[in-house]
């Protein structure tokens, strides 16, 4: 179904200038609010973390405080968990891997060592190089260039401040 343009088309150079200047004051007014509400946001999250504070400063000290009780009296557990009213205590087991800061001498120990299932090998294509290749041999490999004229503006927003 096609859709008829109703609204005014513009007549003249000066008509697109105009126009161009509304979209500045359009994307000023946007941006102004758009930092209003950063600020806003901003402020709200400065008063939750000051609300919460307390909050985490006792759940850091009753975390401690039972860390420490279950382990002087790790030997009562059955098993590995202390089911209570309120919760669960226990001990996981658990292994962290830890590697050197330099991991150049790590990868080639890998390679050498022929553990290539511990290497990450993440392949892209770089379509901007892909693009400088001849139409040709974009074909041959399963591409295409789309070719068309694309309507761009610019708007001057240095002349539009508070005009």
């Amino acid at each position: 179904m096609r859709k008829r343009v109703t609204e005014k088309v513009l007549q003249s150079w000066d008509e697109v200038n105009e126009a161009l200047k509304n979209i500045g004051r359009a994307d000023n007014a946007i941006a102004a609010i758009e930092a209003r509400m950063n600020e806003q946001i901003a402020q709200v999250k400065a008063e939750a973390k000051a609300q919460a504070k307390e909050y985490e400063e006792t759940k850091k000290l009753q975390e401690m405080m039972i860390q420490q009780y279950v382990s002087v009296n790790k030997s009562e557990l059955k098993g590995k968990s202390h089911k209570l009213a309120f919760g669960v205590v226990g001990f996981r087991f658990s292994t962290k891997l830890v590697l050197p800061k330099e991991v150049k001498p790590v990868i080639e120990a890998l390679r050498s060592n022929g553990m290539l299932d511990c290497l990450n090998q993440a392949v892209t294509i770089n379509k901007e190089v892909l693009k400088t290749y001849a139409e040709e041999q974009i074909l041959k490999v399963g591409g295409s260039l789309q070719k068309a004229d694309t309507f761009w503006y610019e708007v001057d927003k240095e002349s539009i401040q508070d005009k």
